[in-house]
């Protein structure tokens, strides 16, 4: 049933917010290409089931299942700084510190569907909430 005035299912006087599908990131150190230009911007999209799947056909996964996150990113990451494409090999090449933290960007954007973490200060212990995407590492 569909209500006057908004999307079906939602409420009187509230705005539903239209699905966010890419989220963009800046990487802490940066994927350095072969003219030494440094690549930190850029974005990730939701994962499909496909996304998911795929990989685990893919021979190097199956060799070593360590692989499959970076089979996995090269498929999601849809921009990254003014390189033309992103793809495993462009994962394969990036640093690890890198690496941890579109690993852990994934995870964020895809389990628990937004890019925010709840934090509490270490002096005043007071609660609050940061944005993930966008951020570099030790900076808030």
């Amino acid at each position: 049933m569909r209500r006057e005035g908004g999307a079906a299912g939602a409420l009187p006087g509230h705005r539903q917010e239209p699905l966010r599908t890419e989220f963009a990131f800046e990487l802490p150190r940066g994927f350095v290409d072969e003219a030494g230009t440094v690549h930190r911007e850029g974005a990730m999209r939701l994962a499909t089931a496909r996304d998911e799947l795929l990989p685990l056909r893919d021979i190097r996964v199956r060799e070593n299942p360590a692989y499959l996150s970076v089979v996995l990113l090269g498929r999601v990451i849809t921009r990254l700084g003014t390189l033309p494409s992103v793809h495993d090999g462009t994962v394969e090449n990036m640093f690890a510190s890198d690496l941890a933290f579109l690993q852990d960007f994934y995870r964020q954007i895809n389990a628990e569907g937004h890019t925010r973490a709840a934090v509490a200060c270490p002096h005043c212990e007071e609660s609050f909430e940061v944005e993930l995407a966008g951020s570099r590492l030790g900076e808030s």
